[in-house]
């Protein structure tokens, strides 16, 4: 059989974390304009459940 060689748990997530591909900038540009996105969006919802919403003391 085949000698296998153990790494502990440590050296293995730094492996892992190592061979992860790195974000270029235009990615991080992407995600953080799609988040804003959202929250624009979430927002005009919000609003336009106020609008509708009859106030109190009117």
């Amino acid at each position: 059989m085949a000698e296998t060689n153990k790494l502990s748990v440590e050296k293995a997530l730094q492996k892992l974390l190592r061979d992860e591909p790195l974000e270029t900038a235009s990615e991080q540009r992407d995600e953080k304009a799609e988040a804003l996105r959202e929250e624009i969006k979430r927002m005009r919802a919000q609003r336009s459940r106020l609008e509708r919403s009859p106030g109190k003391g009117k």
